[in-house]
């Protein structure tokens, strides 16, 4: 639902309902999408552990009969399922599907075309579009409800997308440097024992924002710090693969393709108290799942796309160049016949000469 304020449009105001549809049913419904001993695991007392004193959070599990992780099937993971110990629905994205993501307020582009899709007001915006005419100089910020936050994004390179040409833009290591390194990311340190004093990269504390104790970062700790690394084995980041990466069209400002990739990730400690984490040297960030959420303009749209605009601002430029053609030509002609009759004789200085 949108609503238009009474500042003559300038500022509108978006009521976005958010849902999620299954095309394969079958494939959520499986421990695994990898193969058949694949297992994925839940950190199902990672909200006990936080909130409860030990020893009575260690009461909870053994009556429970839980233990440190558990097998659950994408479905579960993903969109809720009742835990044993806490009796309540768990799930990644619980609840998601029909819940309002928003309102938001964001600029119409009316009084300054540089404003187009600026938020004005919180909730979210998720980098759909900018406004037209980017410079490759100038980075991209967009804020995004999963992170709580708001991020830029860099110009990377100019590539091809069915035809189009579309500005890369990627996240840089800044965005998720620690504040030793980065300043800005300062407000963003909430946990000093877990950020080793703030000198942790790479990881966002979502404990405040989601009310959960999770942890976001990209996948396989891209950019992360060593210690991040050091207690999780067979991590393999790659930037090409684990970056979050926008496809921007320069001229209307329109996301044409995106790659948006974020890892979730639970923290488990040492504790006395509870049995099962008593031989647990460390604490620990450990990765959870890891999700890549694409989209890419189709081939229908992208002839669309071509035919209503990049032909015309190629007819246009077509039209810029015969103008100046044209201004050039006008200027020689008007420089020569001033040569000319600079250099010619007047009449009258003749006529006095033969008197």
């Amino acid at each position: 639902m949108l609503k238009c304020n009474q500042q003559c449009c300038i500022i509108i105001t978006s009521y976005p309902l958010s849902q999620i549809i299954f095309i394969i049913l079958g494939d959520v419904m499986v421990p695994c999408l990898c193969c058949d001993q694949c297992e994925l695991y839940f950190l199902l007392f990672q909200g006990v552990y936080s909130l409860l004193d030990h020893r009575l959070a260690n009461l909870f599990i053994q009556s429970s009969g839980s233990t440190l992780f558990q097998k659950r099937t994408v479905k579960e993971l993903l969109w809720g399922y009742k835990d044993p110990m806490l009796g309540s629905t768990l799930g990644v994205f619980y609840p998601y599907n029909d819940t309002i993501d928003g309102p938001y307020t964001v600029f119409t582009g009316k009084d300054d075309i540089n404003k187009v899709a600026t938020i004005e007001r919180w909730f979210n915006k998720y980098g759909s579009s900018f406004h037209p005419f980017l410079n490759k100089k100038e980075p991209l910020y967009f804020f995004s409800s999963d992170i709580c936050r708001s991020i830029s994004a860099e110009y990377k390179g100019t590539v091809d997308l069915k035809g189009i040409d579309v500005y890369r833009y990627m996240l840089p290591p800044e965005a998720l440097a620690s504040p030793v390194e980065n300043p800005d990311n300062q407000c963003y340190c909430t946990n000093p024992v877990l950020t080793r004093n703030c000198t942790t990269a790479g990881l966002l504390d979502l404990t405040a924002c989601k009310g959960t104790p999770v942890f976001l970062s990209l996948p396989h700790f891209l950019y992360g710090s060593n210690d991040l690394h050091q207690g999780v084995i067979g991590l393999n980041p790659n930037f090409d693969e684990h970056s979050i990466a926008l496809d921007v069209e320069p001229i209307t400002g329109f996301t044409l393709r995106f790659a948006k990739r974020l890892q979730v990730n639970m923290l488990y400690g040492p504790s006395d108290s509870i049995v099962i984490l008593n031989k647990i040297k460390d604490y620990t960030v450990f990765p959870i799942l890891w999700l890549n959420e694409t989209a890419v303009l189709d081939d229908e749209t992208a002839d669309m796309f071509k035919k209503e605009l990049i032909s015309r601002m190629d007819l246009l430029e077509g039209f810029q160049i015969g103008l100046i053609v044209v201004g050039l030509v006008l200027f020689a002609s008007c420089l020569i016949g001033s040569i000319v009759v600079c250099t010619k004789p007047s009449n009258s200085k003749l006529s006095l000469i033969v008197k």
